[in-house]
């Protein structure tokens, strides 16, 4: 079987492909963009792909007997300005698994992995969340992802086959994104604000974790179902930053803020064109957001295997590792035991 992974050459993709030739499969990356990745001399091979453009999809000439895999996605970073926003995570996240869809069914392919995130439920109603959660997008970019889980539901009404992943913050290897202003804080011994109290747990999930959820959705025959991916047994944000700032021999402090009000003066600058963050993540920042993965336990014998301590402390020691101008540590995170 061929294995056509649009996005490929991104965050999961580069774990996904070399994974999946490793068994012996035909694997295809459809990117726009080509790392100097190992598996491209030997196992995978690359085709040039802008999931935008319609004419770009059909050049890669799927077939009816092709697995296909949607990892390509615009994320929450680089932040971009309230009136941008639409016109940012749009064209890629929903159309362009719009144009995915449709070159799928002129092929006649049937078997779709699209992953798609935990944005999409918004505010915590209840908790932990499970697929079943209410959803209610607070920003374009949960949006839009929603609007292709809308789309994928149409289309298995027509006979695909469409499994759905819905993973919390994606960390590990080669990408820090929001994490690096944390990291030059503790670095510069300055204290470490929190929206809250950091009582409240913050899950991560690795970047290996949902490689394999990938793999074995395939393995499972791609059920219609929709699945949440995250750790197990996320710590409080007090604890998780805590160990991150005893493990850096920093000396800063953590600093618990009312988060009424950080929220309200996040608001003002995001009104102002000048964001930090993204409402999408502070708005829910000192929330019980923990999502339950249990049904991707039963359904596919997933089991994240990944720390949210371990996960951190990962992407520091790259971090750290890239700005002292050293080799970074082999990309790999330690095992939860």
């Amino acid at each position: 079987m061929r294995h056509i992974i649009f996005g490929g050459d991104g965050f999961v993709g580069r774990h996904l492909a070399p994974k999946l030739a490793a068994e012996g499969e035909d694997v295809v990356v459809a990117d726009i963009a080509k790392s100097p990745l190992p598996h491209y001399a030997s196992a995978v091979r690359h085709i040039h792909c802008d999931v935008t453009d319609k004419a770009s999809v059909a050049a890669v000439g799927i077939t009816g007997d092709d697995m296909v895999y949607n990892l390509s996605a615009k994320m929450l970073s680089p932040i971009q300005v309230r009136a941008k926003r639409h016109d940012f995570f749009f064209p890629v996240n929903y159309h362009g698994t719009e144009n995915i869809i449709e070159a799928m069914d002129k092929a006649g392919a049937s078997e779709l992995v699209h992953f798609t995130t935990d944005m999409i439920y918004g505010h915590t109603v209840t908790t932990p969340m499970t697929e079943d959660h209410p959803v209610a997008p607070l920003g374009e970019y949960g949006l839009s992802k929603w609007k292709t889980e809308e789309l994928a539901a149409d289309w298995r009404k027509r006979g695909m086959d469409i499994t759905l992943f819905r993973p919390r913050l994606i960390i590990g290897p080669g990408r820090l994104g929001i994490l690096e202003k944390l990291f030059k804080l503790i670095d510069a011994n300055l204290p470490v604000p929190m929206i809250g109290s950091g009582k409240n747990p913050y899950q991560f999930i690795s970047v290996f974790d949902c490689a394999e959820a990938a793999r074995l959705a395939w393995k499972a025959g791609v059920p219609n179902e929709a699945y949440n991916l995250g750790s197990l047994n996320p710590p409080p944000v007090r604890k998780l930053l805590g160990d991150l700032i005893k493990h850096a021999g920093s000396e800063s402090i953590l600093v618990p803020t009312p988060a009424w009000a950080v929220k309200r003066t996040l608001d003002l600058l995001d009104r102002m064109n000048r964001p930090i963050m993204d409402p999408e993540q502070y708005l829910i920042a000192d929330e019980e957001c923990v999502l339950d993965v249990s049904k991707g336990e039963r359904d596919l014998g997933w089991v994240p295997q990944f720390r949210d301590e371990d996960m951190l402390i990962a992407a520091y020691s790259e971090y750290r590792a890239k700005k002292d101008g050293r080799a970074v540590p082999s990309a790999e995170h330690v095992a939860a035991e």
